[in-house]
């Protein structure tokens, strides 16, 4: 049989990640490539417990649940919001598969293919893929340290008109970079302003190396959900474990309910086993203790990888040093492709993310995304000595 694959499809690129996956199978890869989690921390004793008090209330735990999610624990998580200053009811809030899911089905609710939707340039590779999926015209502003350029973003929606503003506003992926209190209120002024709903994805804003700094979201900056402009999402991978895949969306209640009916046509609902284990950790494990214990090994990884590069003495090489998340972003030497590096890196036993997949149109190739949260000690230090080995060679080469 002849199969016609639908033309959205082609439109999708293969992550780079998964692909970098392959090419490391079967050899001793030191891997900074994906966003793992350190699975030393994972609190697994306390998840163990956790199980088990769900299973002592019967069979019935076992049992469909509603699409919108475990009530127990979407009131939990509008206490956590509120700590944030993020005031908000169950009403207005879904659980989901993982944070990409939200993403997937608020894009789904809110535009039609053809589209614009405006991102940062660079953005999270993930969303890319959900945007080409959807059929959507993928725009990018303009962003340095600070966060996107809000000249450029009106230039933009001046222009194309976008129907989303997608964003990652707090250690974003690939660049770790935190906007800044007036580029956060300049942005959500712009959008208010020109009725461009915003998707604010803050899956890393918890993991911060400083505890009293604050970044405020850009849901708590507008302070309403009702007929607000953002729609802000999360999830548990980063601060528990990425295999319960539960992540959350918060927002205007019409908006959510109209999600709610799109994930009925999804999956009917995301494994409730998962949040009812999730909520009686929540109830019995105190999650900001170890989000701090997270946040701490992470800034010594982080560290430790930006002193092991420093030494190395690098021509042309800059990054910025991150104020939490999971990443470190190199600019490379000009000309250089960092596509064509990886597969020199690979050869030598050490794996990165090019950077290049991290763009919706004009790449910058010399670019790359370092995971500094998954290894810690030797296998860091071996993997950056492999690293600015693989840099040299191909320079060489060149």
């Amino acid at each position: 049989m002849d199969y016609r694959f639908s033309s959205r499809v082609f439109q999708l690129q293969s992550s780079a990640v998964r692909d970098i996956l392959k090419l490391t199978q079967g050899k001793d890869m030191i891997s900074f490539a994906g966003g793992l989690p350190a699975e030393e921390l994972f609190p697994v004793k306390a998840l163990r417990e956790a199980a088990d008090r769900v299973f002592t209330a019967g069979p019935g735990v076992l049992q469909y649940g509603v699409t919108e999610g475990y009530m127990p624990l979407r009131e939990q998580l509008c206490e956590r919001m509120a700590a944030k200053q993020m005031k908000v009811q169950p009403h207005q809030m879904i659980l989901t598969t993982g944070s990409q899911q939200a993403i997937d089905l608020l894009v789904g609710v809110l535009t039609e293919p053809g589209d614009v939707i405006l991102v940062e340039k660079p953005t999270y590779l993930a969303g890319l893929q959900v945007f080409a999926l959807h059929g959507l015209k993928v725009i990018a502003a303009e962003s340095d340290e600070h966060g996107i350029i809000p000249e450029d973003a009106e230039r933009l929606i001046r222009e194309h008109r976008p129907k989303l503003l997608y964003a990652v506003p707090t250690f974003g992926n690939p660049t770790g970079r935190v906007w800044s209190l007036e580029r956060r209120q300049r942005l959500l002024a712009l959008c208010k302003q020109n009725q461009v709903p915003v998707i604010e994805d803050d899956p890393y804003g918890d993991i911060k190396f400083v505890d009293q700094e604050q970044f405020p979201t850009l849901f708590s900056l507008e302070g309403q959900a009702e007929k607000g402009t953002v729609f802000y999402t999360s999830t548990f991978s980063k601060t528990v474990a990425p295999a319960l895949r539960t992540g959350w969306m918060i927002g205007d209640s019409g908006v959510i309910a109209m999600t709610a009916k799109a994930k009925q046509a999804a999956d009917i609902h995301s494994s409730t086993m998962d949040q009812q284990i999730l909520s009686q950790l929540l109830s019995g494990f105190d999650l900001d203790v170890h989000i701090r214990l997270i946040a701490k090994s992470y800034g010594e990884r982080m560290n430790e990888m930006h002193e092991l590069l420093k030494r190395q003495s690098l021509q042309n090489v800059t990054w910025e040093k991150p104020k939490g998340g999971m990443f470190l972003w190199l600019e490379l030497p000009e000309g250089l492709d960092s596509e064509a590096l990886l597969r020199c890196a690979v050869q030598k036993g050490v794996a990165f993310v090019p950077g290049s997949s991290f763009y919706a149109n004009h790449p910058k190739r010399n670019t790359a995304r370092l995971n500094y949260t998954y290894n810690t000690g030797a296998r860091t230090q071996q993997g950056v000595e492999r690293f600015v080995e693989a840099i040299g060679e191909f320079t060489a080469r060149s």
